[in-house]
């Protein structure tokens, strides 16, 4: 065997090993973060000593809320309080230092969605903090195809993009890092 043949052996050899590697950890961000509004919420809205203003209103598809004085006004990404400020300033006109209180009444958009290799595929509400390993126990668990080492979460927020995980990390006695679901968050197992 030559020297160029046992060169290209070794190259081959060490890209195969580098592709069996094992996938370094990614950084995620588990930190609990303010709720958001979301679309088809349900919410709450009292201006003080004003009851003809105050009222329970839905958060329409497109994200809007339609209010008397204020029209049109986006709530879906903000948070409570961000939203109870925006219609208080578009009230200063027509009442006297308003008082705005939001309240989410009902939570409707909070889901996350596992597809793939499970056995019941969907949309699963979040209530609270759920877990990527709870998750797929709500979805009835890996089918025998699964692929659970190449599970992906496609995060939609501002950090978003996709984590790959591997089942064995997350169960791991190491304690490989848990993984906690934000709303919009969708789970592929392939």
């Amino acid at each position: 065997m030559g020297k160029t043949s046992a060169g290209f052996w070794t190259v081959l050899g060490v890209m195969l090993l580098a592709g069996c590697a094992h996938q370094p950890n990614v950084k995620v961000d588990n930190s609990e973060q303010p709720y958001r509004i979301g679309r088809e919420d349900v919410l709450d809205i009292a201006v003080w000593r004003d009851p003809e203003l105050s009222r329970t209103l839905p958060v329409r598809p497109d994200g809007f809320i339609s209010m008397p004085m204020v029209g049109e006004l986006q709530a879906a990404g903000k948070t409570p309080t961000e939203l109870a400020e925006a219609l208080k300033h578009s009230l200063q006109p027509y009442v006297q230092e308003p008082r705005v209180t939001v309240i989410v009444r009902e939570v409707n958009s909070s889901r996350v969605f596992v597809t793939g290799e499970v056995h019941n595929p969907g949309a699963y509400p979040l209530r609270g903090r759920v877990s990527l390993l709870q998750a797929i126990a709500l979805a009835g668990g890996f089918t025998d195809f699964a692929n659970s080492d190449g599970i992906v979460v496609i995060r939609t927020d501002s950090n978003g993009g996709q984590i790959p995980v591997r089942y064995s990390d997350l169960i791991s006695p190491d304690g490989g890092q848990e993984l906690f679901l934000r709303p919009g968050d969708t789970i592929v197992v392939p």
